[in-house]
């Protein structure tokens, strides 16, 4: 049989202080988490900064990768390339034509005069100087001639039109070969020699011109009195002053 407590009051407020105590303890271990929470420091983000090695090391790597991918999808076909001089070509023909020039190699030949042509196409408007065939005419004043080169820069003197300027003196020319010869000039250049005399000359008509004093050519002949000159313009004032 349970006994009964003697002091009921005694009871109550245990369990009131009891009560107390635990909410006390509890109200104080929630005010103990916030304070930790309040002093933990707030993160902060850092950004490293690579060193020049690690720099250096990862742009290694990635061409490491792409030497890698490339070997493993192939390289890309450069064409045709020349063994001497690393020229590309699209086809092996050009190549083939283009080898002539390291080799010296002249297949066509001119069975009027034997000189001979790297290309075949070369020696086709060759022949036209001794067939006397010009196919290419000039739509202002009719003039004919070999080459359709040679027509395009004749229309030059009818459009005054030079597209080729020099670079030291703004000299302007109807054509590229002119303004190289004329670049010779600046450049003191004189690369065609006499074998005879050794004197030199900027052009190679110009040396052509000077053997004839070596070999006493003279291939320009008045009509009227058959006397012979070396030079055309020669030719071309006797005729005026004489006849």
């Amino acid at each position: 049989m349970r006994r009964k407590n003697p002091h009921p009051q005694r009871a109550v407020n245990a369990r009131t202080v009891l009560k107390v105590s635990y909410l006390d303890a509890r109200d104080k271990e929630e005010e103990e988490v916030e304070e930790e929470e309040e002093e933990q420091p707030t993160p902060v983000l850092c950004l490293k900064i690579p060193d020049e090695d690690d720099v250096v090391f990862e742009v290694e790597q990635k061409e490491i990768r792409k030497e890698t991918t490339s070997t493993k999808r192939g390289k890309r076909k450069r064409g045709h390339e020349c063994d001497v001089c690393e020229k590309v070509f699209d086809r092996p023909s050009s190549l083939a034509i283009h080898m002539r020039t390291h080799t010296n190699e002249r297949p066509y030949e001119c069975e009027v005069c034997e000189r001979c042509f790297r290309e075949s196409g070369h020696l086709k408007r060759h022949m036209r100087i001794h067939t006397n065939e010009k196919p290419y005419e000039c739509d202002v004043c009719e003039k004919r001639f070999t080459q359709s080169g040679h027509l395009k820069s004749h229309m030059r003197t009818h459009t005054n039109e030079k597209p080729y300027e020099c670079d030291v003196c703004e000299k302007r020319f109807r054509e590229s070969g002119k303004l190289k010869v004329h670049m010779r000039i600046h450049a003191n250049e004189k690369p065609y020699e006499c074998d005879v005399c050794e004197k030199c000359f900027r052009q190679s008509q110009h040396l052509k011109i000077h053997m004839r004093i070596h070999t006493n050519e003279k291939q320009y002949e008045c009509h009227v009195c058959e006397k012979r000159y070396r030079h055309a313009n020669s030719l071309k004032y006797h005729v005026r002053t004489q006849h």
